[in-house]
């Protein structure tokens, strides 16, 4: 089981810019073989999907975040990025980080303790 690592969260003024990092390690797969994904997760909410990347760079943002965030990996770093520009209070919530394997016909999931980012209006 990999360990995910999530960096950067803070609390932030609206309309505030914040850079979330997330770093695989103690994998003999390395991050450029994952799929990644940032989640988050509000108080009294269920996780969603915010943003993801796969393994050729393709993303995906939820509609709420488009034009806002921008999710980007370096595979030399073994880290994925999440940048957070014109913040606003519903962004605040535990960002989670996850890492997706698939391995022959299995897949694996490895997800990060969570980061908190706090938006103040």
């Amino acid at each position: 089981q990999a360990q995910v690592t999530e960096l950067g969260g803070g609390l932030v003024e609206t309309g505030g810019s914040l850079r979330l990092s997330c770093t695989v390690s103690r994998s003999i797969f390395s991050i450029n073989t994952r799929d990644m994904y940032w989640y988050r997760q509000a108080p009294g909410t269920e996780r969603e999907l915010v943003a993801g990347i796969d393994r050729r760079g393709d993303t995906i943002y939820t509609d709420s975040v488009k034009g806002r965030f921008t999710i980007s990996r370096d595979n030399h770093e073994n880290s994925v990025y999440l940048r957070m520009n014109s913040l606003k209070p519903e962004d605040t919530g535990v960002y989670y980080c996850k890492a997706l394997l698939r391995v022959m016909t299995t897949t694996y999931e490895d997800w990060g303790q969570g980061t908190q980012v706090t938006v103040s209006s």
